[in-house]
């Protein structure tokens, strides 16, 4: 099979045309219904309902505290909501651009990745995400079993004195970290109508949270308070001048690689859509816009709290509404965060996963199956660790992940815009001996591509992460680890796709 043959003619020809599946591959092994392509009538996501999805997503716990570990790092605030924004606004390029083949085909993710990695190869990049989003779901599965943490200890205060256990935190967060995720194993046994619901219904509500917030801190501290005239601790005089351009990079690559999850298996997502022009829009609005709103909301609101309570800056909301006396109050904003908090949960870090897991064994894991495996890794990954230190979090967590899957987005573009110009061979994605099953059903490119833009910074990891001494070119390198492995593999890949054209790829 020549790579050239790897290139089919549709009998569409209008690229933003929705292609269907007519022809039955249901007896393919490498075939379910969770992973099946869909069909016309199952397009129900207009304009409204992705850009619902990104409010939702955009809204939660996690976006408020983003920029504390920035300010953290030595930002101001403007610096930090800035570099938020300009970092979505990047990223939102490669989610517009993946997701026309979720729109154009009705293909989830780890299908899409059967055109440039091959039909068992797509389960490298597919786990990859997979691996990324069960450390995801664990992080917000925690936020949310902390939220309920509190609000118990506010009518049963004993809860607060109980033994730390082997795993360092107390037994009874540990007992509601459990019980939250119980109440995610649940909406996923419901499966995806439920949770498009449940982020319709939690996109308004943590944004009015969010805002009643906003009003109250303005209000009670006649003002937003000392952090939004703080300087920058890069500005001259101060503790760290002169360094902004060695931080700022990094802190730019961590932004980005908060939603780079995302700007991979967003076909999860786009294979519902209407048109193109649903999935383009909804995604403008609803992206770079709720992240810069949400993030400098979480600013204001905790520069506020140091002139309130003439105390340290409360960045974590869950502790600020801790400082509330009305249990009322303290009630329905806790148990709005813990909607709030499931329903980003449920479609940021179980839909991809859950169809990545079940893209490994089509005939044996299914959509719920794989969201269980999903919420068990979660667990093991310990979550409450990734959130101990914010300067690990940029560095070790949002940096070090963006460099994997950087690499595989490069890949993706290049194959699908630059090699086939947007055209699939739908039918031959689910089977062997196509287009698509290359080399035993691996595209050998694809892999020496991936390998070739995550390799320049491994160094920069094993620095950040170990006390193994590394060059500072290496660790320079690391800062712009997105950066770096999307346009070496994107090229590599690109490069010897045009150098093997028409050479026999089995």
């Amino acid at each position: 099979m020549s790579i050239a043959s790897a290139k089919p003619v549709m009998s569409d020809s209008a690229r933003g045309e929705i292609v269907e599946l007519t022809e039955d591959v249901s007896g393919s092994p490498y075939y379910n219904p969770d992973i099946a392509p869909t069909p016309r009538s199952g397009r129900k996501w207009g304009t409204f309902d992705i850009a619902a999805l990104w409010i939702s997503m955009c809204a939660c716990i996690p976006t408020y505290m983003l920029a504390s570990s920035l300010i953290a790092e030595g930002m101001n605030w403007w610096q930090a909501v800035a570099t938020i924004t300009l970092g979505n606004v990047i990223v939102l390029i490669p989610m517009v651009l993946n997701a026309h083949a979720g729109t154009r085909y009705g293909i989830s993710f780890p299908v899409y990745c059967r055109a440039s990695f091959g039909i068992r190869g797509a389960n490298i990049p597919a786990m990859l995400r997979a691996l990324v989003a069960c450390g995801w779901f664990g992080i917000q599965t925690w936020i949310g079993g902390e939220a309920i943490y509190k609000i118990a200890s506010v009518f049963f205060p004993s809860l607060q004195h109980l033994s730390a256990g082997f795993l360092s935190i107390n037994v009874a967060q540990f007992g509601c970290f459990l019980f939250f995720w119980a109440i995610n194993m649940f909406v996923i046994y419901m499966g995806i109508d439920s949770i498009r619901v449940l982020l319709n219904i939690k996109a308004p509500l943590l944004i009015v949270l969010g805002l009643i917030l906003l009003a109250w801190a303005h209000r009670a501290a006649n003002g937003f308070g000392p952090m939004l005239s703080q300087p920058s601790a890069f500005d001259p005089g101060q503790p760290k001048a002169g360094q902004f351009w060695l931080f700022f990079p990094a802190a730019l690559t961590g932004m980005v690689g908060f939603w780079a999850t995302l700007s991979l298996n967003i076909p999860d997502f786009s294979r519902y859509a209407y048109s193109q022009k649903n999935q383009i829009i909804g995604q403008i609005i609803g992206l770079p816009t709720t992240m810069a709103l949400y993030s400098f909301i979480g600013v204001a609101v905790t520069s506020a709290t140091i002139v309130i309570f003439h105390d340290k800056p409360i960045w974590d909301p869950v502790d600020l509404l801790m400082r509330f006396n009305n249990p009322l109050v303290l009630i329905l904003a806790m148990l709005s965060l813990c909607v709030a908090t499931l329903a980003t949960n449920i479609a940021a870090n179980v839909v991809s996963p859950a169809n990545d897991f079940s893209h490994l064994w089509p005939k044996g894991i299914s959509f719920r199956t794989g969201g269980f495996i999903t919420g068990f890794i979660g667990i093991l990954m310990q979550p409450w660790k990734l959130l101990a230190d914010p300067s690990g979090y940029i560095f070790t967590w949002l940096v070090a992940y963006s460099a994997l899957l950087g690499a595989v987005g490069g890949i993706l573009i290049v194959d699908y815009f630059l090699i086939r110009h947007c055209k699939l061979d739908l039918p031959e994605l689910f089977k062997k001996k196509g287009p698509y099953w290359y080399s035993d059903g691996v595209n050998i490119r694809a892999v020496i591509a991936l390998i070739a833009g995550i390799a320049p910074c491994a160094p920069g990891f094993l620095g950040t992460v170990t006390s193994l001494h590394v060059g500072q070119t290496w660790m320079n390198l690391y800062s712009y680890a997105w950066f770096i492995s999307f346009g070496i593999s994107g090229g590599v890949y690109g490069f010897l796709s045009m150098l093997f054209h028409g050479e026999a790829v089995e």
